[in-house]
């Protein structure tokens, strides 16, 4: 059984990984894209961002300002046994995004939608928001996301239906179409890690849309042809766009374009974006049956899907 002390620890240690260190792949599509970035103004926007990326490691500070929305995807295994089961476990969760909120890892961002009250600690109705997959083994993976607030409100996420006669080509320029609205909205940070998420109904296709963009690793592909080729044809075709670093115009605009999908209605193709910022924050650390505990370089939340 997983004791409840370690995994609330685990946890919190996971927000305050997510929040100061960007993962391996990340970094990596840095180097690669201030070694291709010939636009000056955005070969240098790159190179200082990830300068300052590098600082908050060393000074164990957010790696940006905007410390997000507190999400959190557990893999659970189906015979997992957790100390006080599911609710201790999220309630464990809101106490690690309260102790990570005192202690500067996250800045106290959330607040009643209509009143304006903040609670000063990240904890409210639905924040954090926890999403469940099940999976076979005995062992819980916990991975934290922090969306940040200008890649989700002004424009980072949007959606429509499309009909099934403008097939590929309507979804491919719809997508474009948001990205250039996103972009010019001025607060999405690009290059982004664009997530698509294709067919369900509208609130399907925007969780698809966030968990391609927020959980799915730099340079990863989907394992169908067909949805293969749509995340090249865009990724070329974004890039194409000449947007740049912050919108300063370069080669980079997108730093990857991930695509999945859900079986859909005959009457129409919903279609969702959601953008993730250039530092991308997320974290993802495996607690086994036995209490051991693994921090992991990917997510693996699409694995088998």
């Amino acid at each position: 059984m997983i004791k409840r002390e370690l995994y609330q620890e685990v946890i919190f240690e996971t927000i305050k990984k997510g929040a100061t260190v960007i993962s391996k792949d990340v970094k990596e599509a840095f180097e690669r894209s201030i070694a291709i970035e010939t636009a000056s103004a955005a070969k240098e926007g790159l190179e200082k961002t990830l300068k300052s990326i590098e600082l908050s490691v060393e000074k164990d500070n957010p790696a940006c300002p905007d410390t997000g929305w507190p999400l959190f995807y557990f893999k659970v295994g189906n015979e997992c046994e957790l100390e006080g089961g599911f609710m201790a476990l999220e309630e464990a969760t809101r106490e690690a995004v309260k102790k990570a909120t005192k202690q500067g890892y996250l800045r106290a961002t959330m607040k009643h939608p209509l009143t304006g009250y903040d609670p000063g600690d990240n904890v409210g109705m639905n924040i954090p928001a926890f999403t469940y997959k099940f999976v076979n083994g005995t062992n819980i993976e916990v991975t934290y996301v922090a969306k940040g607030g200008g890649s989700e409100c002004f424009g980072g996420t949007r959606h429509r239906v499309i009909a099934f006669a403008d097939g590929i080509t309507g979804i491919e320029k719809f997508i474009i179409d948001c990205y250039i609205a996103s972009t010019r909205a001025g607060a999405i940070c690009p290059p982004s890690i664009l997530g698509v998420g294709i067919g369900g109904t509208a609130n399907v296709a925007a969780n698809l849309a966030k968990e391609a963009a927020c959980l799915r690793t730099i340079g990863s592909v989907h394992p169908e042809p067909m949805i293969h080729k749509i995340e090249d044809e865009l990724y070329e075709a974004l890039n194409n766009l000449g947007i740049g670093a912050m919108g300063t115009g370069g080669k980079v605009s997108v730093f990857a374009v991930n695509v999945e999908y859900a079986y859909t209605h005959i009457a129409g193709i919903a279609v969702a974006t959601s953008s993730n910022c250039m530092v991308a924050r997320r974290a993802t650390s495996r607690i086994y049956n036995d209490n051991k505990v693994e921090a992991l370089d990917s997510p693996n939340w699409f694995e088998g899907r």
